[in-house]
């Protein structure tokens, strides 16, 4: 069974004779008591391409030391990694190569690079002798698979404890920095393996031309479809948020070929929106859940007791089971799918040999900004057609319709930031407020019809639809009260300053 680490570490230039420092004189650290010396022996995996070290992934098989087995490392931010655990085994594990799948696909998986190290260990303790850090000086032989290149280097690596603050990092190195030593220019051992070899994995190529619309609305592309690849794991470990965020990558991908179909060939860019509005929908389901839930919940527990009538709170919590079961089986087996990796083949492909259109060869800014308006102008029509409307569904599904516009809107803002610089943010900002408001009241006619369903199925056996009926008005309520809000919130919007600043 797999199991996951926070791993929070920084790494330090040594050699052999290289001193370490008293760190007992490091705030809160009253004794270092040294370990003494264990044989580590690691091979790590990768496809002949290197497509994990080219993001930052670790797979490795190791032996020797108190954690031998197969660990994955996920990058967090700069000097922290999650690194997810396997026991020892002769083949990778599946729970493993199910969180390598969006990057590695169908390709082979070998042995890359093998290190082996010889690791001096010293504890750093605090005055009650609980564990703060581990230092450990690293005498590494790293060799290239197959081809047999050679590297040799002696490291230092502090290793923070569980549940410790990280200041306790800061002290160190400025104890260390103090006597000379400084950090390593390589994230990881495996990359500076791979540096010294002589084998770096090839970089993303760029395409369009620097300053033309082309390569500004593909960098766009491009971050969308590593934030898919790279959330694809998020998922699978259920970590907060990442069906979300893995949900939106998709939108912003689909909203940026629509709206800048003058720069990306929509003949080309249409199928792949469709295949990515599909994966979308997969995810949807789990991520609505969790937003209904939420929001249900919230709305129970601000309820005084004496209007709390019937087995409320256990309906809720069956139901949520239940549908969350449902909605994260849907959404991994959208995951395991041939169709998925054909997706992420496709994008590659597309990244790769562009559908550049005539504007994509011009200036960025001009066709940017002319896009942008265009989407705002998009919302304003939309946002009109709906408040024409009496109250009531016909208008509820206009306000849906104009939150798509929303988002579209708010999406092509956001891709044009770093040709348009601060009027595309304060645009973004504007009409992120239109969003949020037309969202809220979508939560709430969702929200209605799922009450709705509890009402009639506690009258059906026999229990009280008070409470079901009482929170229904409440959604009802803030609908309108959302209605009442947005003129005001668009006005602010779509003040013509914000478009016009767009070109200057």
């Amino acid at each position: 069974m797999a199991e996951t680490k926070r791993e929070i570490e920084r790494k330090y230039e040594a050699t052999g004779e290289t001193p370490v420092p008293d760190l007992s004189r490091v705030p809160g650290v009253s004794e270092v008591v040294d370990r003494g010396v264990m044989e580590l022996d690691a091979v790590y995996h990768d496809t002949p391409d290197l497509r994990l070290a080219a993001d930052g992934v670790t797979l490795r098989r190791r032996t020797g030391g108190s954690d031998a087995g197969w660990h994955v490392k996920f990058p967090v931010a700069a000097g922290v990694r999650d690194e997810i655990r396997a026991p020892l085994s002769d083949t990778l594990p599946g729970e493993l190569a199910e969180l390598l799948r969006s990057r590695v696909r169908d390709a082979e998986v070998v042995p890359a690079v093998r290190l082996r190290s010889a690791r001096d260990v010293r504890h750093l303790l605090d005055a009650d002798g609980a564990l703060l850090a581990e230092l450990s000086v690293d005498t590494v032989h790293a060799e290239r698979l197959p081809e047999g290149a050679v590297a040799t280097w002696t490291e230092i690596e502090v290793e923070l404890a569980d549940d410790i603050d990280p200041a306790l990092l800061d002290a160190v190195e400025k104890r260390l920095r103090k006597a000379g030593i400084h950090p390593s220019t390589s994230p990881s051992k495996l990359a500076r393996a791979l540096t010294e070899t002589g084998s770096e994995p090839q970089a993303a190529p760029t395409a369009g031309k620097p300053g033309t619309a082309g390569a500004a609305v593909l960098a766009y592309v491009r971050e969308q479809a590593d934030a898919i690849v790279a959330l694809d794991p998020a998922v699978r470990r259920d970590l907060p948020d990442a069906v979300h965020r893995m949900r939106v990558a998709c939108r912003r991908m689909r909203s940026a070929f629509k709206t800048y179909r003058k720069v990306l060939d929509r003949h080309v860019t249409g199928p792949v929106g469709d295949e990515l509005k599909w994966l979308a929908g997969e995810l949807g389901v789990a991520r609505d859940q969790e937003v209904l839930d939420a929001r249900l919940r919230a709305r129970v527990a601000d309820l005084p007791p004496a209007l709390t009538l019937g087995p409320v709170e256990a309906r809720l919590r069956r139901r949520d089971a239940a549908l969350a079961r449902n909605a994260r089986h849907q959404a991994l087996s959208a995951l395991d799918s041939a169709r998925y990796l054909t997706l992420l083949d496709t994008l590659d492909a597309l990244l790769a040999d562009p559908p550049l259109r005539k504007a994509a060869h011009r200036d960025a800014r001009p066709v940017l900004a002319r896009a942008v308006r265009k989407d705002h102008d998009r919302l304003g029509t939309r946002i009109e057609h709906a408040l024409s409307l009496t109250p009531g569904h016909e208008r509820d599904l206009a306000l849906h319709e104009a939150r798509k516009a929303a988002k579209r809107a708010r999406y092509a803002a956001d891709a044009a930031r770093p040709t348009l610089g601060k009027p595309a943010k304060r645009l973004s900002k504007r009409v992120k407020a239109v969003q949020s408001l037309l969202g809220e009241h979508q939560d709430a006619v969702v929200a209605r019809a799922a009450l709705r369903e509890f009402g009639i199925m506690a009258h059906g056996v026999g229990e009280s639809a008070f409470t079901w009926g009482l929170l229904y008005g409440r959604e009802e309520a803030a609908a309108d009260a959302a209605e009442r809000e947005l003129p005001g919130v668009w006005a602010r919007a779509s003040a013509p300053k914000l478009t016009a600043a767009l070109t200057r």
